[in-house]
């Protein structure tokens, strides 16, 4: 069962809308990822993330999909990547499913 929090908490998460622009593999890792750059928009500008999507995305398909990520966590080091922004997604039996929006967004849009 989840734990419940305020309305107050959740809006502490500051989640936004970036479209990956660069992908790599993060050859440092211990479990297999991706090192991306994100595009956040003119105000929160490209940032860094490693994220654990190599089951079901390949490199190149990944350049251009719009994203979902929070912005506002502790950015933590994997490897020799200083993971800056966290990209929401989902397990399925096959791997992880990133979330994307449902229409296209302005980079930075703010997720309410």
């Amino acid at each position: 069962m989840a734990k419940t929090i305020s309305l107050e908490d959740f809006k502490k998460v500051d989640m936004r809308v970036g479209t990956i622009i660069e992908s790599e593999i993060n050859k440092g890792a211990r479990k297999p990822a991706y090192k991306l750059k994100i595009d956040l928009g003119k105000d929160l500008k490209i940032k860094k993330s490693s994220a654990q999507i190599t089951e079901l995305y390949e490199l190149e398909d990944l350049i251009g999909k719009q994203v979902i990520v929070v912005v506002n966590f502790n950015s933590i080091r994997i490897a020799d990547i200083k993971s800056e922004v966290r990209i929401l997604r989902a397990e399925n039996k096959k791997g992880c499913i990133i979330l994307i929006p449902e229409r296209q967004a302005q980079n930075g849009s703010k997720i309410y």
